[in-house]
């Protein structure tokens, strides 16, 4: 079975609560703090593999959970981080965020296209702190530690693009079947009627000097753009191939239709679909031409090609820019033709492939970091009326889950954190004046600017 986009909801671990201790040793009656760090949880992370296929794997299954950071414990002792995730998808997918409730696709995360390329898509939560990093000058005794952070949560969605060299396109049933089968190893389904192929077929196709992957990819109709019939279920795989072999029926087909029609439609539908499939290159492949009465076809097709070519130029014969699409008359029956159309479509891709080379893959977890990080920074302080406040967002409300409530020293260092994240300063300029109530989450509790000095302690969360 070919699965090329499937949704998904990935969890990341939670991060390990720290731990509130003190040393309690023989002789030594007022040991300091030494309560250890809670661990982080694991991360959620793609990565493309040559060895995967299709995204198969996630058609039944939808909801994947790393492992969660241990506690930390005294005397130092930290918790184990949990374990990472790491799930395997095949070469040429793309990865997007995915509204589960509207159904629809977000902001682009990445597109693994190299073998052994990652990406985290949900990032484990810290672990919380354990006491021994709150002691300052004033506060020698710290008797409080951050519980763990919850870990990122999120649907996605996979999709897949094929990787091929070189894509046979055409009306169904115009022998992109058979022609596969005769360029390579692969064996597609073959039949007489139309719409026999269902889902993209790939071949590897070797020659002497060169080799290329090709895909067989299922017959277009009129109006695939719009996605009629499954057009852009199929359009999309020939997105990132190099060059497009444009198949034609020299008998016209079982409708009995104008090849050279059918050439003009299927372009109009790749340039409707993607503006840059217009100028994709490529070769014009007549099959059946075993058939009888098919050389005035032949002559209809390179003379419209040509014409077309002139006219992207202005019609100037001799212009540098002037690029005709070979026309190759080929028999998937007999094999006429076929050792020429393979030669030069392997020259073809080796030149393009050559042209646009680049083998570095995308750094996109420091891209995607960079915007998570940026974006969880963020938050909002709206004036709800009658003296109560509300503020949202990622990293104020992840501070207010890692504080212990019945605490008081714990809540104090809340609000010095969100002192240094400009909540209050947000707050103040929204109108808020002591007393006010402010809510977070399922918290609230009365707005008090803070007239403490505490150490400047270290948070870089």
């Amino acid at each position: 079975m070919f699965i090329d986009q499937v949704h998904i909801y990935v969890k990341a671990g939670d991060g390990g609560a720290g731990c509130a201790s003190f040393r309690r040793e023989a002789h030594v009656p007022k040991g300091g703090p030494d309560g250890g760090d809670g661990g982080y949880g694991g991360d959620v992370i793609l990565e493309a593999d040559r060895s995967v296929s299709s995204l198969i794997d996630y058609r039944f299954k939808h909801h994947f959970k790393a492992q969660r950071g241990t506690h930390g414990k005294g005397s130092r002792m930290h918790g184990a981080r949990g374990e990472s995730l790491v799930l395997k998808v095949p070469l040429g997918t793309q990865v997007r965020e995915y509204d589960d409730e509207k159904r629809v696709a977000g902001e682009f995360i990445a597109d693994l296209t190299h073998d052994g390329e990652q990406v985290v898509v949900a990032r484990g939560g810290h672990g919380g702190k354990g006491n021994i990093h709150f002691v300052t000058s004033t506060r020698r005794a710290p008797a409080f530690a951050e519980l763990g952070e919850p870990a990122e949560e999120t649907w996605i969605e996979l999709e897949m693009k094929l990787m091929a060299d070189a894509a046979l396109i055409g009306m169904p049933s115009v022998g992109k079947s058979s022609l596969i089968a005769r360029m390579s190893s692969a064996r597609p389904k073959i039949a007489d009627y139309p719409f026999t192929t269902l889902v993209p077929n790939l071949g590897m196709v070797y020659t002497q000097e060169h080799s290329f992957v090709v895909a067989d990819v299922p017959g277009l109709i009129e109006g695939a753009a719009e996605g009629k019939g499954l057009g852009h279920e199929f359009l999309r795989h020939i997105e990132r191939t190099a060059l497009l072999l444009h198949v034609l029926d020299a008998t016209g087909g079982w409708e009995d239709r104008d090849p050279l029609e059918d050439f003009i439609k299927i372009n109009r539908e790749l340039e409707r679909y993607a503006v840059e499939l217009r100028d994709r290159p490529q070769i014009v492949v007549i099959n059946k031409i075993d058939a009888a009465d098919t050389d005035e076809l032949v002559l209809r097709v390179k003379d419209y090609v040509r014409a077309k070519a002139l006219e992207a130029v202005g019609g100037d014969e001799f212009c540098e820019e002037l690029d005709v699409p070979p026309v190759f008359c080929v028999s998937a029956v007999t094999g006429e033709g076929l050792d020429s159309l393979i030669a030069a479509t392997a020259q073809k891709v080796f030149e393009l492939r050559s042209a646009a080379e680049d083998n570095t893959p995308v750094e996109y977890e420091k891209i995607w970091e960079h915007q998570r990080t940026k974006r969880d920074r963020e938050f909002e302080v709206r004036a709800l009326g009658g003296d109560v406040f509300a503020v949202t967002g990622k990293a104020v409300e992840r501070m207010v889950i890692q504080t212990e409530w019945d605490n008081e020293e714990a809540i104090a260092y809340l609000q010095h954190r969100l002192e240094k994240l400009g909540v209050e300063k947000a707050l103040i300029e929204a109108g808020a004046r002591d007393g006010d109530e402010i809510r977070i989450l399922n918290r609230a509790f009365a707005f008090e600017k803070a007239g403490y000095d505490y150490d400047d302690e270290e948070d870089d969360r």
